[in-house]
């Protein structure tokens, strides 16, 4: 059984562990690392020269996104980072 003072001690561990794992603490894709290069993901969609790259696509857009409609979310691609709303990579798919 855990004491009321037990309690208290344990609930700032708890909370910064879950605000570690909701994206708080995730370091944002750099454009120049090797696996972001190799996607062609770039911040800003717009500045896309891939030929697979449909006007209009963006990370928001995408089926893959996480991020619903915050600026920043998080993306299966790049495990552990987030990726900006208005950026876009080759692995884009449409948003069902």
């Amino acid at each position: 059984m855990t004491t009321r003072r037990e309690f208290f001690k344990i609930v700032p561990i708890v909370s910064l562990a879950a605000s570690a794992s909701t994206g708080f603490a995730q370091a944002k894709v750099d454009p120049k690392d090797a696996q972001a290069a190799s996607l062609a993901y770039v911040e800003d969609a717009t500045t896309s020269k891939h030929a697979k790259y449909v006007k209009g696509s963006a990370c928001a857009n995408c089926q893959l996104y996480q991020g619903a409609a915050a600026p920043w979310g998080g993306c299966p691609i790049f495990a552990g980072k987030q990726v900006s709303a208005k950026a876009w990579c080759s692995a884009w798919v449409k948003k069902a």
